[in-house]
């Protein structure tokens, strides 16, 4: 694309609650837009990374079997009335009615809407195990949003639930959700540490929160830094490996402020490994059994001849959140590097254009056209401004490699800087072998 034809609506001056750099990067590069309190419209930068972290979500989900379907944002309060939630939700349930008077919610979660969904679809063992999974917006009324994306009211989210015959089986499926989410955050070029979690208002007994290490996270994290060198590369899909997994992480020592045990702490990690920083939660995950099946009377035929409720978990990720979680995790004394993964474009082509001599641009123009041909996706900066000008614009953009065409171009060899890195000359052929690793 060039850079003339790119909705990006830069700005100097930030807004006052801008507090994080995340929030400070996304408003100044045009990724986001305010509409209300907490509430962002997603514009063609921003989108097109949250997109990317989308698909990343969704291939990881339908590796382990996952399948994906849609959940209406609006649903009616009778089935949260009768689980029981909606009077304990609280205030960030969105309360609404129709015209004919219908009590009706903008869903903070799905998990009555799901075992509704499947109460009236699945009547047999015969059918499990099931993983359904869904990418949707949500809303929670937060009583104070900040932080731009990182804690807003409307948000985009993957959760996925599962449905199982016992609690042994409904383990293996809450282990592959586990590993999943591990594969997820390995493609963000993110360290994910899993941390044994509360359970909170979704219930249940075993629960995980994956932290991610980040200056400006809002929780306290201790942990030890030998977690980092499990591999995950030495599991498979199997029962007892998944377990092995699972158990692997847990023998670590990892906590957050609401489990810390300064004692058991001190005495588990040598003080050279011990790790105490502040972290992000980039996805949440829950085992809860019957809590939603047996009070919505979500049963199925079991082997013996009766009827049981079916065992079931759901798993969260923040597609939208784990955008501000990637720009605080990476973002080095104002420069900002976007995973390849997730880049917004695979290369920038940064002509240095003088009026008076457009040989740069003729070169440039031909090596945007040549990479495209090769299913590139790069952006050519064919704006009038200095140099200077260009190399502060993308140290904000984050693109990770860029083709600098100036004084020091010579023939078909080109300045080639990865961003943080020192420039090499390259020619396109060299550029493009890089690019394909």
């Amino acid at each position: 694309m060039l850079l003339s034809n790119l909705f990006l609506p830069l700005t100097k001056d930030l807004p006052t609650d801008a507090k994080i750099k995340s929030h400070q990067l996304m408003l100044r590069t045009g990724m986001i837009k305010q509409s209300a309190a907490g509430i962002y419209s997603w514009l063609p930068l921003g989108f097109k990374i949250m997109k990317k972290i989308e698909s990343i979500v969704r291939e990881e989900q339908n590796k382990i079997g996952a399948q994906e379907m849609l959940m209406p944002t609006i649903q009616s309060a009778d089935i949260w009335k009768e689980s029981g939630r909606y009077n304990d939700y609280g205030e960030e349930m969105l309360r609404i009615k129709d015209r004919q008077g219908r009590e009706m919610l903008y869903g903070p979660t799905n998990e009555e809407l799901i075992t509704e969904i499947f109460r009236s679809s699945i009547k047999s063992y015969k059918s499990l195990p099931q993983l359904l999974y869904h990418i949707q917006w949500k809303f929670r009324d937060e009583i104070r949003p900040r932080f731009g994306i990182m804690r807003c009211r409307e948000f985009y989210m993957k959760d996925a639930y599962s449905f199982d015959i016992d609690d042994e089986k409904a383990k293996h499926s809450y282990n592959k959700m586990f590993y999943a989410y591990l594969k997820t955050f390995n493609r963000l070029e993110l360290q994910a540490i899993p941390m044994a979690a509360d359970t909170g208002p979704i219930g249940g007994d075993l629960s995980h929160e994956f932290i991610i290490l980040a200056e400006t996270g809002e929780s306290n994290i201790f942990t030890d830094k030998n977690i980092f060198d499990i591999k995950l590369n030495s599991y498979n899909f199997s029962k007892d490996s998944l377990e092995k997994m699972r158990s692997d992480f847990s023998s670590f020592y990892s906590a957050t402020d609401e489990k810390f045990n300064k004692d058991e702490f001190e005495k588990k990690i040598k003080k050279e490994n011990q790790i105490k920083a502040k972290g992000i939660e980039v996805g949440h995950i829950f085992y809860f059994g019957e809590k939603y099946s047996k009070p919505l009377n979500c049963l199925v035929d079991h082997p013996e001849g009766k009827k049981v409720a079916v065992k079931m978990g759901s798993y969260g990720i923040g597609v939208s959140r784990l955008i501000g979680a990637i720009i605080e995790a990476k973002f080095i004394d104002d420069v900002m590097k976007w995973p390849r993964s997730v880049s917004p474009f695979d290369l920038v082509i940064i002509p240095s254009i003088n009026k008076n001599n457009d040989e740069n641009s003729k070169k440039a123009l031909k090596i945007y056209q040549e990479l495209k041909e090769n299913k590139i996706d790069v952006l050519l900066d064919d704006v009038n401004e200095n140099i200077s000008a260009k190399f502060k614009k993308h140290d904000l953009l984050g693109i990770p490699y860029q083709i600098i065409i100036g004084s020091k171009s010579e023939d078909d060899k080109f300045e080639f800087k990865e961003v943080g890195k020192i420039a090499t000359m390259l020619s396109l052929k060299e550029i493009k072998q890089k690019l394909k690793k």
